[in-house]
């Protein structure tokens, strides 16, 4: 009982120093991939209304899925592995 603090914690071990720690990030640009896929630049998407209609379309589908896909994972965090 002596190694515990006054409020009957263990101290904390630190196994590593924070500074060592490496965070991954990963970028999303959904626009870039939505252009690469259409194979338009953005003066097409600016000058061009079809091309900005395309893009747009697939822009709008782009979101749809991903509101889906979270509504998915957060129904199965919520109700658990089913």
């Amino acid at each position: 009982m002596s190694s515990l603090t006054p409020l009957g914690f263990s101290p904390r071990r630190r196994s590593r120093d924070i500074s060592d720690r490496t965070e991954h990030v990963i970028l999303q640009r959904p626009l870039h991939r939505i252009l690469a896929f259409t194979r338009r630049t953005i003066d097409d998407v600016v000058n061009d209304p079809i091309a900005k209609n395309e893009v747009l379309g697939y822009y709008k589908l782009h979101n749809w899925v991903r509101r889906g896909c979270e509504a998915v994972d957060l129904d199965r965090w919520w109700n658990g592995p089913a």
